[in-house]
């Protein structure tokens, strides 16, 4: 499995905060990225405050700002509305974060805040065509019924989309058919396919149709690449490609290393990006010196993550294993992490070290 060296985290500091944050998060397990849709209690997740307590029987989606039309919806109306479903990938924006050198402090993601879900609900385009938006609008903005406090700052959770971006939205309200447990924005989310995670707003409650650009927290301050000079870079959008392995083998228990019996095994694994289909997956058997293309399966859905596979004859000894992405508008995983101040789209190849008995 993909993680830092023994003792690496710890030595740089970990704090009990962060732990905090990793026993209330969790990650996709490796191993199950064999499902092409993940079960909901294995779909990675990241809760920024507290999952708030929300009665179904009076929810009410408010939509308003620069409209002709203000609309209050009941769940009910929304379930009465054209319904879709799709599977789309998830990625959390900090993915990869605790790889990076310095270790930027927050939640401590390795490589695998990921999952694909199929959500359910209805496209939010043409409710923002009967609301009947300005002609002077530029962005729409979401906010959610969980509240707390970021930079000294009291708030609700609330992410703005260029309104051209919003159109391409759903509003979920069931993921894998089921309804949205609790911990996945129970009774009503946001589903913005191909954007990192901290787009898809949980608990939505209300959609705000805005003349000027959202100037709140979490897009003008949060989810930002910061450089060494502390000054707010571009925003955080789109995800970036990524592979991930299936590992093989068994792991030993703390490091997780992996350990293989020689011969032929076919290592598996997903894809994705958000700026275009993957096209391509390539295979390194030894450390990243060399690659070999894999095998790419059709992909889940055009907003959902693509399956590869690679046969390799395993000798003894150790080997470290890594898979590269490459989208088709040309984005390929780098070997080596980008650096940021707060450790955003590190979509650096991930390694997974093995080693293979006598």
């Amino acid at each position: 499995m993909d993680l830092a060296p023994a003792g690496t985290i710890a030595d740089q500091g970990i704090t009990q905060e962060e732990l905090r944050l990793a026993a209330r998060n969790h990650a996709l397990p490796l191993e199950t990225l064999r499902y092409d849709i993940t079960p909901p209690g294995l779909h990675y997740l990241l809760i920024h405050y507290d999952i708030p307590a929300v009665d179904p029987a009076s929810f009410q989606l408010e939509i308003g700002g620069a409209v002709e039309r203000p609309m209050t919806l009941t769940l009910d109306d929304l379930k009465q509305r054209d319904r879709t479903a799709e599977p789309v990938t998830f990625e959390c924006a900090g993915n990869g974060r605790a790889l990076l050198e310095p270790r930027p402090q927050s939640q401590p993601w390795l490589t695998e805040a990921v999952g694909t879900a199929e959500w359910g609900g209805t496209p939010l385009a043409p409710l923002l065509a009967e609301a009947g938006p300005s002609g002077s609008a530029v962005e729409v903005l979401f906010s959610a019924l969980d509240r707390g406090v970021e930079g000294d700052v009291p708030q609700a959770y609330e992410r703005a989309l260029p309104i051209a971006e919003a159109e391409h939205a759903l509003l979920a309200h069931e993921m894998n058919g089921a309804p949205l447990p609790p911990q996945h924005g129970f009774p009503l989310r946001l589903v913005v396919p191909g954007w990192y995670g901290m787009q898809n707003v949980k608990w939505l409650t209300r959609i705000t149709v805005l003349e000027e650009r959202f100037e709140g927290y979490q897009n003008a301050v949060s989810y930002r690449l910061y450089g060494e000079d502390g000054e707010p870079g571009e925003p955080v959008t789109r995800m970036m490609p990524r592979s991930l392995m299936i590992p093989p083998g068994v792991p030993e228990f703390l490091t997780r290393e992996r350990r293989l019996e020689p011969g032929p095994v076919t290592l598996r694994g997903r894809a994705w990006s958000g700026h275009g289909a993957i096209d391509r997956v390539d295979v390194s058997t030894d450390g990243g010196l060399t690659f070999d293309p894999a095998v790419l399966e059709p992909p889940v859905g055009p907003n959902a993550w693509r399956g590869w596979s690679f046969d390799w004859d395993a000798e003894p000894g150790e080997h470290e294993l890594c898979s590269r992405a490459t989208d088709g508008a040309g984005n390929t995983q780098p070997l080596e992490p980008p650096w940021n101040l707060k450790g955003f789209a590190n979509n650096a190849v991930a390694r997974v070290k093995v080693l293979v008995g006598t």
